[in-house]
């Protein structure tokens, strides 16, 4: 009939995640507790939250909501940021949100399939609430992917104006180069430089405790702020400043979805291994030293992280904190070239290049245009803001209400796969809801200093893909209502045979139980049909792996005719070269070379017919029309390829 409504590509194997890590394990099976699986987790999981000390205090007592360097307001801010990491990080996503995975893989399209397919009995409602809410979490991810690159970047190169005034014009240009580089090089993977994440992610988690310690030995008496009740008293003794400083308060804990998000890449205990025994201690030592430095000299808080620094360190810590800061950048666009493609296999977005940059790992992914449109959302971020404090307006927005979302999904997981009884599940999200509705309460309040653009990013992107999965969804009823039934052309077929040519034909179609149009169209302009029929359906399922006995069905239909149907899950690939070769396993030998593979094309014709406005049905027809070729992205041999078009009213 038509070209699969969301085919995937590559050949079908357990992903490696977008970090080259290992390869799935359940949570069940043994998962080897080892340092090195705990080293490679601190680059590619943790990049992002380790380099926040650049940033976080500095903007609570010098950024546009600064709040005044007292000792009160420093050891409440510092209580603030101290349980933000223990309640958020510890124990909503390691202890809590963690368990709460598909099949080990984390991340919001993961968490939404996984309610969606638990809440099939519950009506149709509810399913198209928890579809909304989980595109609107991956809008998010997009949205926080062009800030984080640009805010951590522009946060380590201004240590060079620390050093020298005379640097100052060329931290701009400095930024915008490295950042440049640093998307040039996403072509070549990041297998190599993968390695070194972890090693250099050590060292720099290593240099934030050393700086903390030496800071914090002259003033022990900033401990205090581990006391929750100064967070309390800064929270409720300053009133809506608090909530100001709260918004720079969540920076130190941006980056902490990733947790989550790449547990299917590491496993679940080497991430919390790593986050126990080296990142938590290391950051709130730095974060303790930073504060003890603003109680001794409270003019230290235009750069707080690099004023721990002794004069002759200043330059290397400058250039670690550049590279620090460029391994957090590229574990967000890892995260977002691999979130694109669990939408592409899903069905939200349209057919993409993906590019798969290692032989060994599946899971090395490289998406060309998502590349180039973060690429210059970063670079004009740069241009527009100039300096991380100016971005610091936006950061924060985008990530709060994303974690927000994840904690609902999370609850309704609890309830539904755990059994929870209400009580005890809302008592154990309350906590945690309290404390991330007032981060979202917080940054909301930075829409005004330039919060809107995740926003607005975010919304494109939910725009974008509800438009392609609703639009999918009436061309299959469209084309679907059309189809003959496929038993009824084979009794036809059966009782006014054709002519007969030698070969085998596939026909690749969305529908397994209607005549694929491509094939009424061939035998209706060339009256023949070859000798050997195969009706191809490719189906992804709401799960991230599919049993290898699962994965291909062949059913014979009549005589040398036969319906196969693949399914594979949304971190799983596969091409027409696997499909081939399981299916020659299975009995039905197939030779690429001497097969002809026949593919529908439609034109789509927006209506005034119910389904969509008729500005969304005209931009589902451009995405359709600028989406990856059928024969690219299944890798058919381009000579073997036929394809037949048809129009469909929308």
């Amino acid at each position: 009939m038509h070209e699969p409504p969301h085919p995937p590509e590559e050949p079908i194997a357990a992903s490696a995640g977008s970090h080259g890590g290992p390869q799935h394990r359940s949570k069940d099976a043994p998962h080897p507790l080892t340092a090195g699986l705990a080293l490679a987790a601190l680059g590619a999981v943790y990049g992002d939250i380790g380099t926040s000390p650049l940033y976080a205090l500095r903007e609570c007592f010098h950024g546009v909501n600064g709040i005044s360097v007292t000792r009160p307001h420093v050891l409440g801010v510092l209580s603030c940021i101290i349980w933000s990491l223990i309640l958020v990080i510890s124990v909503k996503y390691l202890a809590w949100l963690m368990r709460a995975d598909n099949r080990g893989e984390g991340g919001i399209l993961a968490l939404m399939a996984l309610v969606m397919r638990r809440s099939e009995a519950q009506g149709g409602t509810l399913r198209r609430g928890v579809l909304l809410v989980g595109i609107l979490g991956a809008g998010l991810v997009f949205g926080d992917g062009i800030i984080t690159p640009a805010v951590s970047v522009l946060s380590a190169v201004e240590g060079l104006s620390v050093a020298t005034d005379t640097l100052n014009p060329f931290v701009v240009p400095i930024a915008l180069a490295i950042i440049v580089v640093l998307f040039l090089l996403q072509r070549y993977g990041t297998g190599r430089v993968g390695r070194a994440f972890g090693p250099v992610t050590l060292i720099w988690f290593l240099t934030l405790a050393v700086m903390g310690v030496h800071s914090l030995a002259q003033n022990p008496d900033v401990l205090r702020a581990v006391n929750p009740a100064w967070a309390l008293g800064f929270v409720t003794g300053n009133g809506m400043t608090s909530l100001l400083v709260l918004g720079s308060v969540f920076l130190a804990v941006t980056g902490g979805e990733n947790l989550y998000m790449d547990m299917g890449h590491f496993g679940a205990r080497p991430i919390r291994l790593a986050w126990f025994t080296i990142v938590l201690p290391s950051l709130l030592l730095n974060y303790l030293g930073q504060g003890a430095l603003l109680l001794r000299d409270p003019l230290a808080a235009s750069h707080p992280f690099y004023a721990l620094a002794p004069g002759w360190a200043l330059l290397p810590l400058v250039g670690l904190a550049m590279v620090a800061c460029a391994i957090a950048s590229q574990a967000v666009i890892s995260g977002i070239f691999s979130l694109t493609r669990q939408a592409i296999q899903l069905g939200y977005v349209p057919r993409m290049n993906v590019v798969h940059t290692s032989e060994q790992e599946i899971g090395q992914v490289y998406v060309p245009a998502m590349n180039w449109a973060l690429l210059t959302g970063v670079v004009a971020l740069v241009l527009a803001f100039g300096t991380s404090s100016a971005l610091a307006g936006l950061y924060g927005v985008a990530v709060s209400i994303l974690m927000l979302l994840g904690t609902l999904l999370g609850f309704m997981v609890y309830r539904q796969r755990f059994g929870w009884p209400l009580w005890a599940a809302v008592a154990l999200v309350g906590l945690i809801l309290v404390i991330e509705v007032s981060f979202v309460s917080a940054n909301l309040l930075k829409i005004f200093d330039g919060g809107l653009i995740p926003l607005m990013v975010a919304l494109a992107i939910f725009t974008l893909m509800t438009t392609w999965k609703r639009g999918r969804r009436i061309l299959s009823e469209r084309t679907r209502g059309a189809a003959m039934p496929l038993s009824t052309f084979l009794d036809n077929l059966r009782d006014h045979p054709p002519l007969r040519v030698p070969g085998t034909a596939v026909f690749m179609t969305g529908n397994a139980d209607g005549t694929p149009t491509a094939l009424l169209h061939n035998l209706k302009h060339n009256k023949v049909l070859h000798e050997r029929l195969i009706f191809l359906t490719i189906r992804a399922l709401e799960v991230p792996r599919v049993p290898a006995e699962e994965r291909m069905h062949i059913e014979e239909l009549a005589e040398n005719t036969w319906r196969v149907v693949v399914q594979h899950g949304f971190v799983e690939t596969v091409t027409m070269p696997r499909i081939v070769r399981m299916a020659t396993q299975k009995g039905l030998a197939l030779e690429m070379m001497q097969t002809t593979f026949f593919l529908g094309r439609e034109t789509l014709i927006p209506t005034k017919r119910p389904g969509m406005a008729l500005w969304r049905e005209s931009l589902f027809a451009l995405m359709s029309r600028n989406a990856r070729s059928a024969t690219a992205y299944f890798k058919l041999p381009p000579n073997r390829v036929v394809e037949l078009g048809t129009q469909v009213e929308l």
